[in-house]
């Protein structure tokens, strides 16, 4: 089992598995992921979902290159793999929950495209990444193009396409691709996780919700997003939250 989603408490790990490919993606890899964090969307006691390495000194060396090779000629193989990747990454960027990578080592093409689809990034300071078409000749959808130039702006989103260079952990730091550095980053994935997991997750699923609209091109509030203002004054953790506020205690979400 190359990939597996394991729970603890309120936080899921989704755990890519293939050390001995350095977590290369196979098409079947790219079908499966998708599930998974259906599967954590839809588990109620789960309010933070973490992507990370099975294996500690590792993330994800993209896809898997032999695989490319192999079947790079059949266009049903193409078509196919271009559809999982996407469904991967919009899993990840669109789930409901917040979605952080724990990134422990190489984050390289398809793997950095599984990083930045995720809502947070904390690297080890050894990790190194990269986006790589350039490197092999292949061009990447705009759909995982549109998620770079929405983290680093067009002009890094250009140089790092168009050199295919690496980046170590203090470049990807600052420039944007990472927000954080730590010794152990799954470590510091999971307490960042149960610090947004302490919190109202209607709120900290709206706020998602609300930033993922300006991404995507809304610029003003409509109908929608007008009533999850109003509506959320409504909802039991709002009468938690001003109950806790009055009471000088912490809220218990």
């Amino acid at each position: 089992m190359t990939l597996r989603l394991e729970r603890d408490g309120a936080i899921a790990r989704l755990l890519i598995d293939r050390a001995d490919r350095r977590n290369a993606m196979t098409q079947k890899m790219w079908e499966a992921l998708p599930h998974l964090v259906a599967d954590a969307m839809a588990d109620a006691d789960i309010r933070v979902l973490i992507l990370a390495s099975a294996t500690p000194g590792l993330f994800c060396a993209g896809a898997d290159i032999n695989e490319f090779a192999a079947c790079s000629g059949d266009a049903d193989w193409r078509a196919a793999n271009q559809a999982a990747i996407r469904a991967t990454q919009y899993a990840l960027a669109h789930a409901e929950k917040p979605v952080i990578a724990a990134i422990d080592g190489d984050c390289v093409g398809g793997g950095c495209g599984l990083a930045i689809a995720c809502d947070l990034r904390i690297a080890a300071p050894t990790a190194r990444l990269g986006i790589t078409p350039a490197k092999l000749g292949i061009v990447y959808s705009l759909f995982d193009t549109r998620l770079l130039v929405d983290l680093v702006g067009p002009a890094r989103a250009k140089r790092i396409l168009f050199t295919g260079a690496l980046h170590d952990a203090k470049a990807a730091l600052a420039i944007g691709l990472v927000d954080e550095i730590a010794a152990d980053p799954l470590a510091a994935a999971t307490a960042l996780a149960r610090e947004i997991a302490a919190n109202a997750q209607h709120s900290v699923r709206a706020s998602k919700a609300m930033v993922r609209r300006i991404l995507d091109g809304q610029a003003d509030d409509d109908m929608v997003t007008l009533e999850m203002f109003r509506d959320a004054f409504t909802y039991p953790d709002f009468a938690e939250g001003v109950a806790a506020f009055r009471e000088k205690r912490k809220p218990r979400f």
